[in-house]
């Protein structure tokens, strides 16, 4: 019987995705990842190295969906309100994702494929650059700085979902809470960015 390459290799990922946001990259083991993946850690090394490159991997990974599932189509308030939401809701479906972002934040060293997502994030720099130009955002309001703000304003809900519940009284499961936060975070992002907010 041939060895199911592929699927190996992603049950270890999907393991690790899970290792990895529990537990972070210091407190996970190998041991871990291929115990809960039921597949041999020497395979593990096999097919990616060691840990740190499967760190790299999933991490790397995940940020790739996020980009795939959350584009931004234009620049103007309703894009810009539209980018937040669909943000927001890819964290709510992927809370592990804010959870290797916590994990990598605490970690010393570089972020894993720095280059590439420092590239990704400048590109929407650029483009609140010249919608501020085109006089569809508000001029004053840094561009990098709204690149952050509105994927903090979209993520941190599900970041600190013990947070969230504590001021808002309701958890991450009440879906008539999970669509007000939606609406509030489309709307917060097109205040932000609005021209007309002084």
């Amino acid at each position: 019987m041939a060895w199911d390459t592929d699927g190996t290799q992603r049950r270890l990922r999907d393991a690790a995705l899970v290792e990895f946001a529990e537990h972070g990259f210091e407190g996970t083991t190998v041991a871990a990842i291929a115990s809960r993946s039921g597949v041999n850690k020497e395979r593990l090394y096999r097919y990616f190295g060691d840990k740190e490159a499967l760190w790299n991997l999933v991490l790397t990974t995940e940020l790739e969906r996020l980009s795939a599932a959350v584009t931004l189509t234009g620049a103007g308030l309703d894009d810009i309100g539209e980018f937040a939401g669909a943000t927001f809701d890819y964290h709510s479906a992927h809370p592990e994702l804010g959870r290797l972002l916590q994990w990598e934040g605490l970690q010393a060293g570089p972020p894993a494929h720095a280059e590439v997502r420092t590239e990704h994030y400048r590109e929407k720099v650029a483009r609140f650059a010249a919608a501020q130009r085109d006089g569809l955002i508000d001029p004053a309001i840094d561009p990098a700085h709204l690149v952050f703000s509105l994927i903090a304003l979209a993520a941190w809900w599900q970041t600190v979902p013990q947070l969230a519940e504590m001021i808002t009284g309701a958890g991450p499961d009440d879906q008539d809470e999970r669509a007000a936060r939606r609406r509030f975070v489309v709307e917060a992002a097109r205040r932000l960015a609005s021209p007309s907010r002084r």
